[in-house]
């Protein structure tokens, strides 16, 4: 198991890191250097530019993912993608709420099987109507979900 904070996608967003080969990650310092992107005193100037940044980061951090998977994706990986928060309301417009979408994604339809019962929406856009639970919730329902299963 791994836990990867990809933080891009916190203020200011820019320069953002570009992507590397997972082998050149190493110890992580190569994304001291390996960045691209405007100057935040630049970018901040203008509220435009500022969402049209946010949402690069976005991009940036489902790039990432969807690269480590073909990279190290088998058929028993198991992602859990939790969002952090809702980007402030200059950049999100006021109508978004502090909920954070929550993706669960495995090749082995065991693991889906295991949350049928959650009204969770596939694909990457939740339904108006999907569940919104506290974190803690969430923690125990995957624990209480996964612990009946026989090892994989």
């Amino acid at each position: 198991m791994a836990e990867m904070a990809l933080i891009s996608s916190h203020a200011p967003w820019t320069p953002l890191p570009r992507l590397v080969d997972w082998q050149d990650v190493g110890d992580g310092s190569i994304f001291n250097q390996a960045r691209e992107g405007d100057t935040p005193e630049a970018v901040w100037q203008s509220t435009e530019r500022i969402r049209e940044q946010y949402r690069k980061s976005i991009e940036y951090v489902l790039e990432t993912l969807v690269s480590f998977v073909k990279t190290y994706g088998d058929d028993k990986l198991v992602l859990l993608v939790v969002g952090d928060h809702q980007p402030a309301s200059f950049v999100s417009h006021d109508s978004a709420s502090h909920d954070v979408p929550v993706h669960l994604i495995a090749r082995d339809p065991e693991v889906i099987k295991a949350i049928d019962g959650w009204q969770w929406t596939p694909g990457l856009i939740p339904d108006a109507q999907a569940p919104v639970w506290r974190m803690d919730e969430l923690r125990d329902r995957l624990i209480r979900a996964y612990s009946a299963l026989p090892t994989l």
